[in-house]
Order: C-alpha cells, then structure tokens, then sequence
C-alpha cells in the first residue's frame, strides 16, 4: 500500500555557503517507515539552491563558488533588480541555474545516494537567511 510522509527542515545560514542535509533527510526517510519509494525536496526560496554534490573534498564547493561568481556577478551596476543588495540578482540567478528541487531514489529504507554524493543547501545570499526545505516521502 502507498504511503506519505512529509516534513520541514528549518535552516538557518550564515551567508553563502553549502550546508549539508543528508543525515537529515536520511533520518527522516529512516524513521518514516517507508523503504522503498522516491523522496522529494522542494526549497520554498528564489535565492538559494538544493544540489547533489561531492562530500569528500571541500575544495569541490570552493570551485563551485568560484565559478558561480564568474556566471552570476555580484553588482548593483548591471542588475535592474538591486533593491536588498549587490548580492540579490545574482542570488537569483544562481539559484535559475541550480534549481530548488531534488527527487532521490529510496530503497531499504535509505537514501539511494553515490557513494561520494551529498545532500546541499546552498546558500546564495551573502547575508545570514532563514531556509525551509519541504521533505516529501512517497512509498511503501
């Protein structure tokens, strides 16, 4: 028979930067009851962005950074959008880019991640925001 479970995960930034979900979301999938099924995250944001992305070498997230910067400049002189900041158009600019919204496979009631694959929020705004991503398990 088909279930669901959903939560919010409440995250609160500090500023541009990756902050990893994974064990959250693996904790909910875990205590959910479901173990074989797909769960969806949807982050209720136009100024950040959720990846699957490399957990094991932080140098990954620094490149990243960089060349986001390249692509989505931080500046008051070429946006129409400015009104909270250098920062703002670009921060929507990447988040165009990256998305707000994730599907994982479930299967043995785990995520059905690459060995070297990790959850992320990543921040976009250089200023600390608070963050809600909506978790949503379908399954059996």
């Amino acid at each position: 028979m088909l279930r669901q479970a959903q939560t919010e995960i409440r995250i609160q930034s500090v500023g541009r930067q990756f902050t990893d979900l994974t064990e959250t979301v693996a904790s909910f999938v875990r205590q959910s009851g479901i173990t074989t099924g797909m769960v969806v995250l949807h982050l209720r944001h136009t100024s950040a962005s959720l990846l699957i992305q490399k957990n094991a070498d932080p140098t990954v997230q620094m490149d990243l950074e960089s060349f986001m910067g390249k692509l989505a400049v931080d500046s008051n002189r070429i946006y129409a959008h400015r009104g909270e900041g250098a920062d703002d158009m670009p921060a929507h600019i990447r988040s165009v880019l990256c998305g707000v919204n994730l599907s994982i496979p479930v299967a043995g009631a785990a995520l059905r991640l690459g060995q070297w694959q990790a959850i992320y929020l990543w921040e976009h705004r250089m200023i600390a925001h608070e963050r809600e991503v909506v978790v949503h398990l379908v399954g059996e």
